[in-house]
């Protein structure tokens, strides 16, 4: 089969080209590679103009503050329509999103009704925030989600306008659109499964191949990592763990190392954190983002969603990550007890491993994929 995806924020349509791969399909990544990550992709949309020109940057903003126009959404367009005659003929076309070209929603449904007409199957892949998860998610019904700072304090609004843009007409029509144009939805994980239970989950695949597993060598001192993504710093709850480890800090002066790193290219947050034990992901999910699952791949212990929802839906009786709160006192003492008891650091990292290699193997869930594309 030749294979389109489009779109790429976490390497997920990395690994599931090189799973789609290992069983002989022809891929294609077309994308920005979601910025300052640099995710590899076949055909680039990044808007180098708009993001590297000096003179352009300080034009766009100039425009944007005054018109509200960001030339970056139409530069990412632009550059979406060049690469059109090239995108024919493929037997799977996949969104990593409704808004997976990354431009104006006019533009992008006249660029997907192109795309769609010329190719066979559609299909839409919701791994991140999208129209119906924004819905659900501002009913409040969850005891937590990445919207409950918000839903707090409405005067933090204006940090999550990425999110709230989904509830606005043209987005939400954007979402329709591409609803009532592909074959079927699929979702990542169970913060999106959650709020529309009537799609199909396939797990994330993960590249167990390149991925070694990685001995944890805890003889010395505790290496503790945060990664820290400034656009999303409220939404992951980065403040609490800031301030469990300051705490920490000081209790275990001469048992941790702390690594931080903030809005870093992936190759080189993933140097970074290979030296660490523990890894802290986020505090509002029920299940792993990909940041989440590649380091539990290594065998490190994170501290990220892993409730009760997750522990069920996989059968699981053991932890294989620590179910992060929105918890200063919970995180310190989770934290504590895995210092001083540093065994635990090295069983917890071997169910990781385990389970990474039977539920998320990039082969498998590649079949899975494939399965369902033949099935509609």
């Amino acid at each position: 089969m030749r294979i389109l995806l489009v779109g790429e924020y976490s390497r997920l349509h990395n690994s599931l080209k090189e799973g789609l791969e290992a069983l002989h399909h022809d891929v294609t990544i077309i994308g920005t590679g979601d910025n300052f990550k640099q995710f590899p992709v076949d055909y680039s949309i990044f808007p180098k103009y708009f993001l590297k020109n000096k003179l352009l940057v300080f034009l766009n903003k100039a425009l944007f503050r005054v018109f509200k126009l960001d030339l970056q959404l139409a530069e990412k367009g632009i550059r979406f329509w060049y690469f059109l005659p090239k995108l024919k003929n493929y037997d799977v076309v996949q969104l990593i999103n409704s808004n997976a070209i990354e431009t104006y929603p006019f533009f992008s449904k006249f660029l997907l009704k192109r795309l769609f007409n010329q190719n066979k199957k559609s299909f839409l892949l919701v791994c991140g925030e999208d129209t119906p998860i924004i819905d659900f998610l501002l009913t409040d019904k969850l005891k937590y989600s990445i919207l409950t700072p918000y839903l707090k304090d409405n005067n933090l609004k204006s940090e999550f306008r990425f999110s709230l843009k989904y509830t606005q007409k043209n987005y939400r029509d954007l979402y329709d659109f591409v609803k009532e144009r592909v074959s079927a939805t699929i979702v990542s994980d169970l913060d999106y499964k959650i709020p529309i239970p009537e799609k199909t989950l396939i797990p994330n695949p993960i590249n167990t191949d390149k991925i070694a597993f990685e001995n944890l060598d805890i003889s010395k001192r505790i290496v503790i990592f945060m990664g820290i993504n400034k656009s999303s710093y409220i939404k992951k709850g980065t403040v609490f763990f800031e301030k469990a480890l300051a705490i920490i800090k000081e209790k275990y002066a001469d048992k941790v190392e702390i690594i931080s790193a903030e809005n870093i290219p992936y190759s080189k947050y993933i140097m970074l954190y290979s030296r660490a034990h523990i890894l802290l992901d986020q505090v509002y999910g029920y299940d792993q983002g990909y940041n989440a699952l590649e380091a539990m791949a290594k065998g490190k212990v994170v501290f990220t969603g892993a409730e009760t929802e997750f522990m069920n839906h996989y059968n699981l009786h053991e932890r294989v990550a620590i179910n992060a709160l929105a918890d200063v006192d919970y995180l310190v003492n989770e934290l504590s007890f895995l210092i001083e008891n540093p065994e635990e650091i090295v069983a917890i990292g071997k169910r990781t491993r385990a389970f990474i290699e039977r539920e998320h193997q990039y082969v498998k869930i590649a079949q899975k994929y494939l399965d369902l594309w033949n099935s509609n």
